[in-house]
């Protein structure tokens, strides 16, 4: 244990152990073994942090920067990654699976974040209302919530944990992170970084460990004004009832069994390719992954041939090597899991067309086959639930009504993406279908500038563009009069 990284946490602009001095392994996916070793929180830690962060709102040089001054310390902590991206990806790299390349690409472009929301931190303002009363002027403001808790999961752990840093602290909150247990070192990574930036001590603090303690501790501590949560829909109902003992205000962003929906008139290399990264990107460990897909029998034959020859040439393999398409899933459980959906889908009457099973060539790592389903109807298991892995279930469509229900029958509603070349069609399938965001003829772009968020199972709340700044901003009303005349009648509402 000696021999390798130990991190500690990082609360109150230092780094300390936890306070029964434990640590838990961090795994490489890629091997299955331990490459470093996390702090292992307590609830005594968490309130350490939130009470750092507290003090920090309401009496630290943070609580009297104005706006400008605070989006020049986001900038800069964007500056700072940018210098440092081959180095974060490494670390990212190596405790979730992902490939390097892809770490590397997303990581680049996250400066663009801080950036755009350091532009908008002095372009937060309220209203003059016209309000129907001739001695009064009123007018509303913004005003930053306080302690925001943010728990983020393990796929994306630096980007996801930005979508509610940037524009937290563009709005003047402080804020208490609790990365996923399985993915700590790339955010505590990035803790150097904001001491580097010159961020004041408590502004952003870091607890590491497990939902029991740590994160049920945070989700309901009395001074955490907000909650923003990534994760599953079964620890996002823990954190909701959490919620509830103080009022703090919940964001969820939740997963999705988002629907690729192809017509007749589509491109079909276009299509495949855009179902392949939907899916397959990120070995299918994405939020927003289409791991539904909807062809037109008129196309479907070509599309589905596209895909097999393109899927039976994707390289598995280390994620540290460039030439790598596809890497590991990040954990044991989540292979197992894969595992039982697949023999799941046969049981149900679908039929593996490619994959469908561990990679003979890869003795060690948590590795798992991209994997295609063909499905007669809509009913299975497989269909609905969301796996969170590499498998797709491609389902045949004869019209846009159809296609629409189909599209529709599931709990979930975060992303859809619709490949079309009839733009009216696009427009009308893009209203009908159930989802927070709606791609046509592309898959998995982002922006800054976007919002991201969807409904039912996929949770509420928005992250990204300039939507996020209400989710960690509350408006205030002034009433002023503005006559010389005294009040006539206290007891009489004006």
């Amino acid at each position: 244990m000696s021999e390798m990284k130990k991190y500690k946490m990082y609360i109150n602009g230092e780094w300390i152990e936890s306070t029964d001095g434990e640590y838990f392994p961090s795994y490489n996916p890629a091997t299955g073994e331990p490459w470093c070793y996390v702090a292992k929180g307590t609830a005594e830690d968490v309130d350490r942090a939130v009470q750092a962060a507290h003090h920090a709102f309401l009496h630290s040089s943070w609580a009297n920067m104005t706006f400008t001054e605070r989006g020049r310390l986001v900038r800069r902590l964007g500056e700072l990654i940018s210098a440092r991206v081959d180095e974060l990806a490494n670390f990212e790299t190596l405790d979730n699976g992902k490939l390097i390349r892809e770490m590397r690409g997303q990581l680049s472009y996250l400066p663009e974040f801080f950036y755009y929301y350091a532009g908008l931190a002095d372009k937060i303002h309220g209203k003059t209302l016209p309000i129907d009363k001739m001695d009064m002027f009123v007018f509303t403001s913004r005003e930053p919530l306080g302690v925001v808790a943010a728990i983020t999961p393990w796929n994306s752990p630096l980007y996801l944990t930005t979508l509610k840093l940037a524009p937290a602290l563009v709005a003047g909150n402080t804020i208490v992170i609790k990365p996923s247990e399985v993915t700590s070192a790339s955010l505590l990574e990035l803790m150097k970084l904001v001491d580097e930036a010159g961020f004041p001590p408590g502004v952003i603090n870091v607890v590491t460990g497990f939902g029991m303690p740590v994160g049920d501790s945070l989700t309901k501590h009395p001074l955490v004004r907000r909650i923003a949560f990534t994760g599953g829909p079964d620890s996002a109902r823990h954190v909701v009832r959490n919620s509830g003992e103080n009022f703090a205000q919940v964001s969820l962003e939740l997963g999705g069994k988002s629907p690729n929906i192809v017509f007749e008139d589509a491109n079909p290399d276009n299509a495949a390719m855009g179902i392949i990264a939907g899916i397959f990107g990120a070995s299918g460990q994405s939020c927003v992954a289409g791991s539904r897909a909807f062809l037109h029998v008129d196309i479907y034959d070509k599309v589905m041939q596209k895909l097999v020859d393109r899927v039976s040439q994707i390289k598995i393999g280390d994620p540290l090597k460039n030439d790598t398409e596809m890497g590991p899933l990040a954990t044991q459980a989540q292979l197992e899991r894969v595992k039982q959906y697949v023999a799941l889908g046969h049981e149900e009457g679908g039929k593996a067309v490619f994959g469908g099973k561990v990679p003979e060539h890869l003795e060690k790592g948590w590795y798992f086959e991209p994997t295609i389903f063909e499905h007669t109807d809509h009913s299975a298991r497989i269909t609905k639930e969301e796996i969170f892995g590499p498998v797709l279930s491609v389902i045949p469509f004869k019209d846009e009504k159809e296609v629409i229900q189909l599209a529709n029958s599931t709990n979930y509603g975060l992303a859809a993406g619709i490949w079309v070349s009839d733009v009216a069609k696009a427009h009308r399938v893009a209203k009908a279908v159930n989802a927070g965001i709606v791609w046509v003829n592309t898959y998995r772009s982002i922006s800054p500038i976007a919002p991201i968020g969807g409904s039912g199972l996929s949770g509420y709340g928005r992250e990204g563009g300039y939507e996020a700044i209400h989710e960690y901003t509350q408006s205030k009303v002034v009433w002023v009069n503005t006559s010389s005349e005294p009040i006539p009648d206290p007891f009489i509402m004006r």
